[in-house]
């Protein structure tokens, strides 16, 4: 039997990913293992893989030949959303040892310790997405001075460019009462920001008497945690009781939301088979603003759908310059097998996806550089992290502005009045303390 050691693990994707790379790192470390940095010629690599987008492919890929050179004699375990939906094809890749799809990928230590006896080749467990039902709770720790917790796993939606059904399942979550439990055991850490995350949060429930804006009334309560972020939230399930309640009536809820629009052309959102029509979403974003004009509001876009016209890109463009939000997440489409949209209209050609990606780029960049405008000269509260970079630190307010400092430990992960006072050359916010004796010259 190979005797493993040290295990490095690694995530391609979003926040719900590093929530469950993080729980199955702690599966290891309780068993023995040391985890180590993806460099450190570790025994086992596990990378956790996204499918969103072929480049999240590609990037699979490069990582199991990075891998074997860093570790010949490694084991090479690949797990996530690409490990669902394409088996074979990660099979394929020169230096893979185990493929584990959905419904197995928190057993890959005892899948991995058991399989390490044999040379029987490559090991593959990949059973229907329509049999992974369960819930698995998962938090990060450890990396940061926040913690990603997931909360609902899955989505019933089923939008026309989207994998994430086919590689997750249907949406699903635990009680509130074990969600609660959950994010104690973050309370009991050094972790003083909580991020809920999943694939569709706003269905926690799922239509049952559970509901998500009953969970994050009782996430309010929750001592030693200062403060919440919702990730992301569907805009027809972001209703005006939550918006009221994270800012109005909660103590620790961040005025932030992070809302996928995906297109400004009610002619496309039907296509994508969107849940709503551009209106409903103006009215999400009033509601926002009229509560919380400093607000931070970030939203998801796609360019380059199939059928997307100039003139429905122009219609997301002109609609996207007069609403008041802060920042853009650009999204290129890439076509995705077993999907419906690569069946709906014409290719948009790949240099007019990227002339469009690049427009709406700027747009952002033009959006989130306003937005932070608007806020110098106000009082902000600023959780600091302990990056360094250049003699500096840097931490985010709690409308989401990223600031940066002079390096002081003594700041790591601990809450400042900051006054906000100007945009450097990186598009990163200065400020000078309140009160406070902090910053250390």
């Amino acid at each position: 039997m190979i005797e493993f050691k040290k295990v490095a693990l690694y995530t391609l994707g979003c926040k719900l990913n590093f929530s469950e790379t993080s729980t199955i790192g702690r599966l290891f470390e309780n068993a023995g293992y040391a985890k180590v940095d993806f460099e450190d010629c570790p025994d086992v690599f596990i990378i956790n893989t996204c499918s969103v987008t072929e480049n999240a492919d590609k990037k699979c890929k490069q990582l199991v030949k990075r891998a074997k050179k860093i570790n010949p004699d490694s084991f090479i375990a690949i797990i996530g959303c690409y490990a669902q939906l394409k088996p074979t094809e990660i099979a394929k890749i020169p230096g893979v040892n185990m493929v584990l799809g959905a419904n197995e990928k928190f057993n890959v230590l005892e899948h991995i310790e058991r399989e390490s006896t044999s040379n029987n080749g490559i090991y593959i467990d990949n059973q229907s997405i329509k049999k992974t039902n369960d819930f698995i709770p998962s938090h990060s720790l450890g990396d940061r001075t926040r913690s990603f917790l997931k909360i609902q796993d899955g989505c019933d939606y089923f939008c026309t460019f989207c994998t994430i059904p086919l590689a997750r399942g249907i949406s699903r979550n635990a009680g509130i009462t074990k969600t609660i439990a959950e994010a104690k055991k973050i309370a009991e850490t050094s972790v003083n920001e909580i991020v809920l995350t999943g694939v569709n949060i706003g269905d926690f429930g799922q239509g049952s008497e559970e509901n998500f804006l009953s969970l994050i009334k009782e996430m309010d309560k929750i001592e030693g945690i200062e403060r919440f972020r919702i990730s992301s939230i569907e805009p027809n399930l972001l209703s005006n009781e939550i918006i009221e309640f994270c800012l109005r009536d909660s103590k620790h809820f961040a005025p932030h939301f992070h809302i996928p629009l995906q297109s400004g052309s009610d002619r496309l959102l039907v296509l994508m088979r969107r849940k709503y029509l551009r209106a409903l979403y103006t009215e999400r974003v009033q509601k926002i603003k009229q509560l919380r004009p400093d607000a931070c509001i970030g939203v998801d876009v796609i360019v380059g759908f199939p059928g997307e016209t100039d003139e429905d890109f122009n219609d997301t463009l002109d609609y996207l310059k007069d609403l008041d939000i802060s920042y853009l997440h650009v999204f290129t489409y890439s076509e995705r097998a077993n999907t419906t949209a690569i069946k709906i209209g014409e290719v948009v050609p790949m240099e007019t996806r990227r002339l469009r990606s690049k427009e709406l780029h700027q747009l952002s960049n033009r959006k989130k550089r306003n937005f932070y405008v608007e806020n110098i000269d106000t009082s902000r509260r600023v959780l600091f992290e302990q990056e360094e970079d250049d003699g500096y630190m840097y931490g985010f307010t709690e409308n989401y502005i990223k600031v940066k400092v002079p390096f002081d430990k003594a700041l790591t992960n601990t809450f400042q009045m900051v006054k906000l006072i100007a945009i450097d050359s990186e598009g990163i916010m200065r400020c000078e303390p309140i009160m406070q004796k902090i910053f250390s010259n």
